[in-house]
């Protein structure tokens, strides 16, 4: 899906009103509607729960929520909506804004009303089904210029003639409520497939009846049952060969500790882990590989130290009384990072598992970076293959592939700017909340000719440090390139036996540990791993040339539908280069990573 918003304009909401008094034909209007849309509304928003803007908190009722709000977060609706002179539309727009990207309060009072969004038919869709905050009645919200900056009720008349002007006053704000209501329903009824409206107000309330419990899971752990997927990973020598280069290069920080090893699979990292001297492991996998893990465990005699636990780690405990680990290591990495979401899993086997103090968790830190990517080859293979199949024109099936986010190698001469860094991940501290994000992003383009450029192109880069804390933003990532021997000294090559050393001993090798950093890139500009990179297709190009800059913002979050799939906006737009201000329409397109 691709929006376009041109540069930002400013959108009035003032309208003349009629001064003339209000006929007995508007109030028979008025009779007609007793029990209408607009009564039913008020009556679910006053008695329905309702959502914090700002936390995963429900209330008793949106007046409720408005309240804590207020109180807890210093910010009220009302005010900015009077402030920026909202007309209902836009105060719509404004909470489905906040719902959609989660910004901070300040971000919000920082508004001018001129953003956008408040012009985007995009924000008319409710977050929320049945959200209270889009179902309170006019009155909530003070919209009338003599309330909009008093909280207060006008004091009763003190005469005939000022009962009659309150009166003509009220009549009009009510006759302006139905009317902006009837455009909103109609609206929605035609942008946005008015039979699913109607069911949505039908449904019975959250309260009434729960939804039935989705599963995310099954599909997943079944997925990781057989051989092939496995034999992928282990042979990904950039991947396995760094995990085998970090365990086995740091004996210290294995020798006689207690390792968890999270989504095991084969339970090689549990075998490395043994091999550095783990006094013992616990291997814990969901899936039936857990079941060959264990005989392999036994093929390699390593029974008495690893121990393989079937289930999910959020619900297993640890035998003998253990109640903490000195590392939690695991292979939990998807596409574009985040897919599959194992890193939540991972999380909650930190918070429950890992030692308070000096608790190790491998790998500690993972980078998301993006840039530009002239992305040609892929745009023939993806798209442009479909213009002529044998003499026909199948163009149409090439219409979703936008929408999809492309999982694939491009190589370095394809990428037409340097690497942003969108997301640092430090996983000693870093929350599930967290991983549902938004980044600001600028890119440079540094094509030396001006080019079209079809792709945003993002991958991670992973660190590994004995002491768990971050990495210095100067350290860079190690780049594999074809034929590098990762392991010379500990791993065995073409079948022969590795060379034999002396042990090190004495603290000086654990300073030496201490400082050691271990870490691969998935990047285009190193040897292809089985993660790739993950593609974004432009549906219109960009024409760049050295110097010209993207700017945006990229969400990303987990899927509402399926948790273990992503859901990716990126807005951008395009100034051609740093001496101009002009800056080009704000293009947004929207991705699924699954």
């Amino acid at each position: 899906m691709t929006i376009r918003f041109a540069p930002a304009t400013i959108h009035t909401t003032g309208e003349d009103v009629d001064d003339h008094s209000v006929s007995s034909e508007s109030d028979s209007d008025y009779a007609e509607e007793d029990n209408n849309f607009e009564d039913w509304v008020s009556d679910q928003a006053q008695n329905q729960s309702c959502r914090s803007l700002f936390e995963d908190k429900a209330f008793p009722s949106a007046a409720a929520a408005r309240a804590h709000d207020k109180d807890v977060h210093n910010f009220d609706l009302r005010t900015i909506s009077a402030k920026l002179e909202l007309d209902l539309h836009q105060r719509i727009r404004l909470i489905n804004f906040i719902r959609k990207h989660a910004p901070i309060p300040d971000d919000i009072e920082n508004l001018t009303g001129a953003e956008t969004f408040f012009s985007s038919d995009e924000y008319l869709i409710p977050q929320i089904e049945d959200d209270p905050l889009l179902q309170l009645e006019m009155d909530d919200w003070s919209d009338d210029e003599d309330l909009s900056n008093n909280d207060q009720r006008p004091a009763p008349p003190a005469d005939l003639p000022s009962a009659l002007r309150q009166m003509q006053l009220l009549e009009r704000k009510l006759s302006r409520a139905h009317r902006d209501m009837a455009e909103y329903r109609s609206l929605v009824g035609q942008q946005f497939d008015a039979g699913r409206f109607a069911e949505i107000i039908n449904e019975p309330s959250p309260s009434s009846a729960g939804p039935l419990p989705r599963d995310d899971d099954t599909h997943y752990f079944s997925s990781y049952c057989e051989n092939d997927i496995h034999a992928v990973m282990i042979q990904d020598k950039v991947r396995t060969s760094t995990y085998a280069s970090f365990i086995l290069t740091n004996p210290i920080l294995f020798r006689d500790a207690v390792v968890l090893d999270v989504g095991c699979g084969t339970g090689i990292l549990s075998l490395l882990a043994a091999k550095s001297g783990a006094k013992h492991v616990y291997a814990v996998d969901a899936s039936d590989i857990a079941e060959k893990a264990e005989q392999i465990v036994k093929a390699n005699g390593l029974e008495n130290v690893i121990t393989v636990i079937r289930g999910k780690v959020e619900e297993i405990t640890l035998p003998d009384d253990v109640e903490h680990v000195d590392i939690i290591i695991s292979e939990w990495m998807g596409y574009a990072l985040l897919y599959e979401s194992m890193l939540d899993s991972v999380l909650q086997a930190r918070d429950r598992f890992l030692k308070p103090e000096g608790g190790v968790m491998a790998p500690s830190q993972c980078r998301i970076m993006f840039g530009l990517c002239e992305g040609s080859e892929i745009l023939k293979e993806r798209i442009g293959f479909w213009s002529d199949v044998y003499g026909f024109d199948l163009s149409v099936m090439g219409n979703d592939v936008y929408e999809e986010a492309i999982v694939d190698v491009v190589g370095p001469e394809s990428m037409a700017s340097e690497p942003y860094l969108l997301k640092d991940l430090h996983i000693k501290d870093v929350t599930t909340r967290q991983l549902d994000f938004t980044s600001q992003f600028t890119l440079v383009s540094t094509t030396p000719k001006r080019t079209k450029i079809h792709a945003f192109v993002l991958y991670f880069d992973t660190f590994f440090t004995t002491t768990g804390e971050p990495v210095l933003p100067e350290v860079p990532v190690r780049v594999t390139k074809e034929g590098d021997v990762t392991l010379a000294e500990v791993w065995p090559v073409g079948g022969k036996a590795p060379p034999q050393r002396r042990a090190s001993t004495g603290p000086g090798l654990k300073q030496k540990e201490d400082k050691r950093v271990t870490s691969f890139s998935t990047g285009p500009r190193s040897q292809p791993t089985h993660w790739k990179q993950t593609i974004f297709l432009l549906r219109d190009p960009i024409h760049a040339e050295d110097g010209t800059i993207v700017t945006g913002s990229f969400y990303c979050k987990k899927s509402a539908t399926n948790s273990r799939e992503l859901d990716v906006e990126i807005h951008y737009s395009v100034r051609q280069n740093s001496e101009t201000t002009e800056v080009g329409e704000t293009v947004v397109q929207i991705y699924k990573v699954r």
